[in-house]
């Protein structure tokens, strides 16, 4: 993502993103391993690896201001009309 910004002329020290899973964000800020963790897929360690390199930050957005959500699940009327002024 980094690395297209940079094609469009968009420079960003630290690329923020918004997610709604409060325990995933607490969990990347967290660099000790649980055994609660022990079951989570190498991409989100990935992911942890970049907050704690400074490169990503994650921010919390409520569930229903998540934009992503119009691209990826079947939404009411409301919500989609809601979402789409959004974007």
């Amino acid at each position: 993502m980094r690395q297209m910004s940079s094609e469009y002329n968009v420079e960003q020290d630290v690329m923020t993103l918004y997610c709604d899973n409060l325990n995933a964000i607490n969990i990347s800020k967290n660099p000790i391993q649980h055994s609660r963790t022990k079951h989570i897929d190498i991409r989100h360690h990935f992911i942890r690896d970049f907050v704690e390199e400074k490169i990503v930050t994650l921010e919390h957005v409520a569930t229903e201001e998540q934009l992503s959500d119009i691209f990826t699940k079947a939404l009411d009327a409301n919500q989609f009309e809601k979402l789409k002024g959004k974007l």
